[in-house]
């Protein structure tokens, strides 16, 4: 998984409140696109009209917030069904933060096994970045510093967010699920060691040997017949 530590980039304000996974990423265009192409998919409904051309009115459509690798967000950003395309197809465009006033709890965690940093603040404080950004039609990146947990405006105000210590080290390490496992490496083949010698019967039974073992240890009947339905 690709690491976060600091991103200085353009951020496109899109305020809406309740943008759900849906509105992320519309199911017939995440069904007709391939996972690598889920960028094309990204706020398919907003981003496209009839024939699939450009909304010149949506804001990913208009310079300089094409190339836009932060999201800003309202509130309950994410909501709706689980689906991890959601953060997929925010990946695939380009997007490595977003800053939201609130997050659905199920998106939220998604993003933290795909490299996307999710940041919460005030809705006083999105709306003033956001206004920031507005405020000229030139680009001009904000900063995203996992490593001090700051982020500084367009005009050099920084502001402090709050992150998980365990949720912060995942992103700076880009540790996936099994990334995580292995880093308690040592410690799994030091276990494995010990209970070889404790229980050598079950890194050395068969399969069928180890079933029938278990059911003599907890009084269990194994039977070779298949079940009836």
């Amino acid at each position: 998984m690709q690491k976060f530590d600091r991103l200085t980039a353009v951020a496109a304000p899109i305020l809406t409140d309740n943008i759900d996974t849906d509105q992320i990423i519309p199911i017939p265009r995440m069904l007709a696109s391939m996972r690598p192409d889920y960028g094309a998919a990204l706020f398919g409904n907003w981003r496209y009209v009839e024939g699939d051309q450009p909304n010149p009115s949506f804001i990913l459509n208009k310079p300089p917030f094409t190339n836009a690798k932060i999201v800003l967000a309202g509130e309950n950003f994410g909501c709706g069904s689980s689906r991890e395309h959601a953060v997929w197809a925010l990946m695939g465009f380009g997007v490595r933060c977003v800053i939201a006033m609130s997050f659905g709890d199920i998106f939220f965690n998604n993003c933290f096994k795909r490299g996307l940093l999710p940041v919460v603040l005030s809705p006083d404080l999105v709306r003033s970045l956001a206004a920031e950004i507005m405020s000229t039609s030139e680009a001009h990146p904000i900063t995203v510093n996992l490593v001090d947990r700051k982020i500084t405006t367009v005009e050099g105000t920084e502001i402090n967010f709050s992150i998980d210590d365990g949720l912060r080290e995942i992103l700076l390490e880009g540790l996936d699920e099994i990334g995580k496992i292995l880093k308690h490496e040592l410690d799994i083949n030091a276990f494995q060691m010990r209970d070889r010698q404790l229980r050598p019967w079950i890194y050395e039974a068969t399969p069928a040997a180890l079933r029938q073992q278990m059911a003599v240890a907890t009084g269990s009947v194994i039977t070779s017949e298949p079940i009836k339905r």
